[in-house]
Protein backbone atom coordinates (compact mmCIF):
# COMPACT_ATOMS: atom_id res chain seq x y z
CA UNK A 1 0.00 0.00 0.00
CA UNK A 2 2.90 2.58 0.37
CA UNK A 3 3.28 2.85 -3.44
CA UNK A 4 0.52 3.58 -6.09
CA UNK A 5 0.38 1.47 -8.46
CA UNK A 6 -1.16 3.83 -11.13
CA UNK A 7 -2.18 7.60 -10.70
CA UNK A 8 -4.74 8.25 -8.36
CA UNK A 9 -7.34 11.01 -7.27
CA UNK A 10 -7.24 10.94 -3.49
CA UNK A 11 -9.99 12.98 -1.48
CA UNK A 12 -8.38 14.85 1.36
CA UNK A 13 -10.81 14.89 4.81
CA UNK A 14 -8.80 17.83 6.48
CA UNK A 15 -10.55 18.11 10.02
CA UNK A 16 -10.79 20.63 12.50
CA UNK A 17 -12.61 21.08 15.62
CA UNK A 18 -14.13 17.60 14.92
CA UNK A 19 -15.61 18.46 11.73
CA UNK A 20 -14.53 18.42 7.61
CA UNK A 21 -13.03 22.16 6.82
CA UNK A 22 -11.20 23.46 3.90
CA UNK A 23 -8.71 26.47 4.52
CA UNK A 24 -8.17 29.12 1.80
CA UNK A 25 -4.67 29.68 1.68
CA UNK A 26 -3.53 27.58 4.59
CA UNK A 27 -5.23 30.67 6.85
CA UNK A 28 -6.67 29.69 9.81
CA UNK A 29 -10.39 31.02 10.34
CA UNK A 30 -10.55 31.13 6.47
CA UNK A 31 -11.91 27.31 6.48
CA UNK A 32 -15.41 26.29 5.22
CA UNK A 33 -17.56 23.63 6.64
CA UNK A 34 -18.54 20.21 5.63
CA UNK A 35 -19.63 18.19 8.09
CA UNK A 36 -18.79 14.90 9.90
CA UNK A 37 -15.65 13.24 9.21
CA UNK A 38 -16.64 9.50 9.20
CA UNK A 39 -19.38 10.48 6.94
CA UNK A 40 -17.51 12.06 4.12
CA UNK A 41 -15.07 9.17 4.59
CA UNK A 42 -17.92 7.33 3.48
CA UNK A 43 -19.06 9.31 0.76
CA UNK A 44 -15.97 9.39 -1.13
CA UNK A 45 -15.38 5.46 -0.72
CA UNK A 46 -18.81 5.09 -2.43
CA UNK A 47 -17.84 7.29 -5.17
CA UNK A 48 -14.80 5.60 -5.60
CA UNK A 49 -11.38 6.50 -3.49
CA UNK A 50 -8.61 4.11 -3.49
CA UNK A 51 -7.08 6.31 -0.52
CA UNK A 52 -7.95 8.55 1.55
CA UNK A 53 -5.85 11.65 2.83
CA UNK A 54 -6.79 12.77 6.38
CA UNK A 55 -5.03 15.73 8.30
CA UNK A 56 -5.72 16.93 11.88
CA UNK A 57 -5.42 20.67 10.75
CA UNK A 58 -5.79 21.62 14.88
CA UNK A 59 -2.42 19.12 15.20
CA UNK A 60 -0.58 21.10 12.22
CA UNK A 61 -0.88 24.41 14.31
CA UNK A 62 -0.90 23.00 17.86
CA UNK A 63 1.75 20.51 16.82
CA UNK A 64 0.12 17.62 18.90
CA UNK A 65 -2.93 15.65 17.55
CA UNK A 66 -6.12 17.34 18.53
CA UNK A 67 -8.10 15.99 16.88
CA UNK A 68 -7.19 11.82 17.66
CA UNK A 69 -11.08 10.55 17.91
CA UNK A 70 -12.35 12.13 14.97
CA UNK A 71 -9.40 10.77 13.32
CA UNK A 72 -9.74 7.19 14.81
CA UNK A 73 -13.31 6.69 14.01
CA UNK A 74 -12.28 7.27 10.29
CA UNK A 75 -9.42 4.80 10.72
CA UNK A 76 -12.06 2.43 12.15
CA UNK A 77 -14.90 3.18 9.78
CA UNK A 78 -12.91 2.66 6.43
CA UNK A 79 -12.67 -0.88 5.05
CA UNK A 80 -8.86 -2.64 4.70
CA UNK A 81 -8.48 -2.40 0.91
CA UNK A 82 -8.84 1.57 0.92
CA UNK A 83 -5.53 3.10 1.68
CA UNK A 84 -5.07 5.66 4.98
CA UNK A 85 -2.52 8.45 4.93
CA UNK A 86 -2.88 11.19 7.93
CA UNK A 87 -0.91 14.40 8.58
CA UNK A 88 -1.04 16.94 11.22
CA UNK A 89 0.58 16.95 15.09
CA UNK A 90 3.05 13.70 14.79
CA UNK A 91 5.77 14.58 15.81
CA UNK A 92 7.56 11.65 17.17
CA UNK A 93 8.53 8.38 15.80
CA UNK A 94 6.55 5.97 18.64
CA UNK A 95 3.39 8.00 17.64
CA UNK A 96 3.95 7.35 13.82
CA UNK A 97 4.71 3.49 14.71
CA UNK A 98 1.20 3.69 17.07
CA UNK A 99 -0.86 5.23 14.00
CA UNK A 100 0.49 2.69 11.51
CA UNK A 101 0.08 -0.02 13.58
CA UNK A 102 -3.53 1.07 14.56
CA UNK A 103 -4.50 0.73 10.51
CA UNK A 104 -3.06 3.77 8.84
CA UNK A 105 -0.82 2.99 5.12
CA UNK A 106 1.45 6.11 5.71
CA UNK A 107 2.08 8.82 8.25
CA UNK A 108 2.93 12.52 6.66
CA UNK A 109 5.50 14.12 8.55
CA UNK A 110 5.62 18.19 7.82
CA UNK A 111 7.21 20.39 10.52
CA UNK A 112 8.67 16.92 12.72
CA UNK A 113 10.82 16.13 9.72
CA UNK A 114 12.01 19.05 8.88
CA UNK A 115 13.24 19.72 12.67
CA UNK A 116 14.34 16.93 13.08
CA UNK A 117 15.48 14.84 10.01
CA UNK A 118 15.97 11.23 11.72
CA UNK A 119 12.78 10.93 12.64
CA UNK A 120 12.01 9.82 8.77
CA UNK A 121 14.81 7.01 8.96
CA UNK A 122 13.47 5.71 12.73
CA UNK A 123 9.97 4.79 11.42
CA UNK A 124 11.30 3.71 8.25
CA UNK A 125 13.19 0.98 9.81
CA UNK A 126 10.31 -0.40 11.25
CA UNK A 127 7.31 0.49 8.98
CA UNK A 128 8.87 0.41 5.50
CA UNK A 129 7.60 2.71 2.94
CA UNK A 130 5.55 4.45 5.28
CA UNK A 131 6.87 7.63 5.27
CA UNK A 132 5.34 10.70 3.74
CA UNK A 133 7.27 14.16 3.63
CA UNK A 134 5.53 16.65 3.19
CA UNK A 135 6.83 19.81 1.92
CA UNK A 136 4.70 22.74 1.72
CA UNK A 137 6.10 25.69 -0.57
CA UNK A 138 5.24 29.17 -0.64
CA UNK A 139 7.06 31.75 -2.79
CA UNK A 140 9.39 28.80 -2.84
CA UNK A 141 10.50 27.51 -0.07
CA UNK A 142 9.21 25.04 2.33
CA UNK A 143 7.31 26.49 5.40
CA UNK A 144 6.00 24.58 8.56
CA UNK A 145 4.21 25.30 11.81
CA UNK A 146 1.17 25.04 9.85
CA UNK A 147 2.80 26.75 6.93
CA UNK A 148 3.84 30.42 9.22
CA UNK A 149 7.22 30.14 9.27
CA UNK A 150 9.73 29.96 6.67
CA UNK A 151 13.14 27.20 6.73
CA UNK A 152 14.86 28.78 3.46
CA UNK A 153 14.67 24.95 2.37
CA UNK A 154 14.56 24.70 -1.68
CA UNK A 155 12.15 22.32 -1.98
CA UNK A 156 13.58 19.85 -4.71
CA UNK A 157 16.77 19.82 -2.96
CA UNK A 158 14.72 19.39 0.57
CA UNK A 159 12.67 16.24 -1.26
CA UNK A 160 16.15 14.63 -2.80
CA UNK A 161 17.52 14.89 1.28
CA UNK A 162 14.37 13.24 2.75
CA UNK A 163 14.49 10.29 -0.11
CA UNK A 164 18.03 9.56 1.07
CA UNK A 165 16.62 9.23 4.71
CA UNK A 166 14.02 6.81 3.91
CA UNK A 167 11.20 8.68 3.03
CA UNK A 168 8.61 6.18 0.92
CA UNK A 169 6.99 9.39 -1.19
CA UNK A 170 6.60 13.22 -0.72
CA UNK A 171 3.56 15.50 -0.63
CA UNK A 172 4.07 18.13 -1.76
CA UNK A 173 1.65 21.42 -1.59
CA UNK A 174 2.25 24.93 -3.10
CA UNK A 175 0.37 26.78 -0.08
CA UNK A 176 0.30 29.90 -2.90
CA UNK A 177 -2.47 28.25 -4.50
CA UNK A 178 -4.08 25.85 -1.97
CA UNK A 179 -7.76 26.51 -1.41
CA UNK A 180 -8.10 29.03 -4.18
CA UNK A 181 -9.39 27.27 -7.06
CA UNK A 182 -7.83 28.90 -8.95
CA UNK A 183 -5.20 26.29 -10.88
CA UNK A 184 -1.91 24.79 -10.21
CA UNK A 185 1.73 25.40 -10.70
CA UNK A 186 3.08 22.96 -12.81
CA UNK A 187 6.91 23.73 -12.88
CA UNK A 188 6.95 23.49 -9.01
CA UNK A 189 5.49 20.24 -9.12
CA UNK A 190 8.11 19.49 -12.46
CA UNK A 191 10.65 20.55 -10.27
CA UNK A 192 10.10 18.43 -7.38
CA UNK A 193 9.61 15.21 -9.45
CA UNK A 194 12.58 15.24 -11.11
CA UNK A 195 14.36 15.63 -8.23
CA UNK A 196 13.50 12.11 -6.47
CA UNK A 197 13.03 8.59 -7.98
CA UNK A 198 9.49 7.89 -5.14
CA UNK A 199 6.35 8.77 -5.90
CA UNK A 200 5.72 12.38 -5.61
CA UNK A 201 1.42 13.51 -4.33
CA UNK A 202 0.83 16.64 -5.64
CA UNK A 203 -1.82 19.20 -3.70
CA UNK A 204 -2.52 22.57 -3.42
CA UNK A 205 -5.03 24.59 -6.25
CA UNK A 206 -6.45 22.16 -8.43
CA UNK A 207 -9.90 23.95 -9.52
CA UNK A 208 -10.65 21.54 -12.67
CA UNK A 209 -10.08 17.96 -14.09
CA UNK A 210 -7.27 19.85 -16.80
CA UNK A 211 -5.37 20.64 -13.73
CA UNK A 212 -5.83 16.37 -12.25
CA UNK A 213 -4.22 15.99 -16.28
CA UNK A 214 -1.46 18.40 -15.97
CA UNK A 215 -0.40 17.19 -12.75
CA UNK A 216 -0.37 13.80 -14.16
CA UNK A 217 1.82 14.71 -17.30
CA UNK A 218 4.19 16.58 -14.61
CA UNK A 219 5.25 13.16 -13.27
CA UNK A 220 2.84 13.09 -10.02
CA UNK A 221 1.91 9.76 -9.08
CA UNK A 222 -1.42 10.77 -7.14
CA UNK A 223 -2.84 14.44 -6.63
CA UNK A 224 -5.13 15.48 -3.15
CA UNK A 225 -8.08 17.51 -3.99
CA UNK A 226 -10.12 18.98 -1.34
CA UNK A 227 -11.99 22.58 -2.13
CA UNK A 228 -12.67 21.28 -5.70
CA UNK A 229 -14.54 17.96 -5.09
CA UNK A 230 -16.48 19.55 -1.95
CA UNK A 231 -17.64 22.34 -4.39
CA UNK A 232 -18.48 19.74 -7.09
CA UNK A 233 -16.71 21.48 -9.50
CA UNK A 234 -16.35 17.87 -10.64
CA UNK A 235 -16.28 13.84 -9.51
CA UNK A 236 -14.46 11.89 -8.24
CA UNK A 237 -14.93 9.43 -10.88
CA UNK A 238 -14.82 11.90 -13.22
CA UNK A 239 -11.26 13.45 -12.53
CA UNK A 240 -10.05 9.82 -12.23
CA UNK A 241 -11.17 8.33 -15.57
CA UNK A 242 -9.28 11.66 -17.21
CA UNK A 243 -6.77 11.17 -15.73
CA UNK A 244 -6.54 7.32 -16.89
CA UNK A 245 -7.53 8.09 -20.03
CA UNK A 246 -4.51 10.83 -19.77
Amino acid sequence: MSQFPSFEVIPAVDVQDGEVVQLVGGERGTGKRYGDPVEAAERWIEAGAETLHLVDLDGAFEGERVNADAIEAVIESVPDEVGLQLGGGIRAAEGARDLLDLGLDRVILGTAAVETPEIVTEIDETHPGSVVVSLDAKDGEVVVSGWTEGTGLDPAEAAARYEELGAGAILFTNVDVEGQLEGIDRGAVESVVDAVDIPVIASGGVAAIDDVVDLKEAGATAVVVGTALYEGRFTLREAQAAADGA
